[in-house]
């Protein structure tokens, strides 16, 4: 199937990865997969959260936000000042898991990291971005760390990037923007390590139920696609600004 973009029905959308984006955070950088950009920060700081605290041994926390600027959309999003929707506090559940996943918070003493996920533009797959571009970020910040000694050792165990991935007349749609996440059949966000194992994997079955064939199709279409997403990831970690 060749998609109203032009891509094949297994291509990822372009991908600009532009790290030190911002000037006072530990660790950033602006990722723009297709029309979709998202801003990731990461900050760091002293101290745990209150059940973290007088642990032993000592370790560390780390957790996620995720919000999407009013002119992210075609029609304006609210922002959310006082309390958060729950498809909010799901994302930033899942970004919080998903990079908890790959860095050992025993090798962080005491500290937090907080990653923030900033929705510039939205066109699908903000919350896969969230956690492409939160890797970077974090790895950002804790090569900072281990440069001025406050990490002995890296705490970073893997790389982890995510993408969405659907099913549409019983074909597979990697990378779904929003018209196609809207009318797919089956929606998935799965989310990988570069050794191969899966960190997490949502799907909804929007119009029927599927198959455990179909599930191992998203999954196999996924290892593919995010191959050279990791790639990319780590070039970026250097201090490139690159595109693929």
């Amino acid at each position: 199937m060749v998609r109203f973009d032009g891509r094949s029905s297994k291509q990822m959308r372009p991908i600009h990865l532009v790290p030190h984006y911002t000037k006072q955070a530990n660790g950033s950088v602006l990722l723009e997969v297709g029309d979709t950009r998202v801003l990731c920060t990461v900050s760091v700081e002293e101290g745990v959260p209150q059940f973290l605290r007088n642990s032993s041994p000592p370790q560390g926390w780390l957790t996620a936000e995720y919000s999407m600027l009013p002119g992210a959309t075609n029609t304006r999003t609210k922002r959310e000042r006082t309390q958060i929707s729950g498809r909010t506090q799901e994302i930033q559940r899942l970004i919080g898991r998903a990079l908890r996943g790959i860095i050992d918070l025993n090798l962080c003493p005491d500290l937090t990291f907080t990653i923030d996920c900033d929705v510039l533009q939205a066109d699908g797959g903000t919350r896969t971005a969230s956690i492409t571009g939160g890797f970077v970020a974090l790895k950002i910040a804790v090569d900072k760390l281990l440069r001025t000694g406050r990490l002995k050792a890296n705490p970073i165990k893997d790389v982890v990037a995510a993408v969405s991935v659907g099913l549409k007349r019983g074909e597979v749609l990697v990378d779904l923007n929003y018209q196609e996440d809207s009318s797919a059949d089956l929606d998935m966000n799965v989310v990988l390590l570069q050794s191969g194992k899966i960190i997490e994997i949502q799907g909804t079955g929007e119009k029927s139920a599927f198959s455990k064939f179909e599930v191992n199709a998203v999954i196999e279409a996924a290892e593919v696609a995010l191959a050279p997403v990791f790639d990319l990831q780590l070039a970026a970690v250097d201090g490139r600004e690159v595109e693929g």
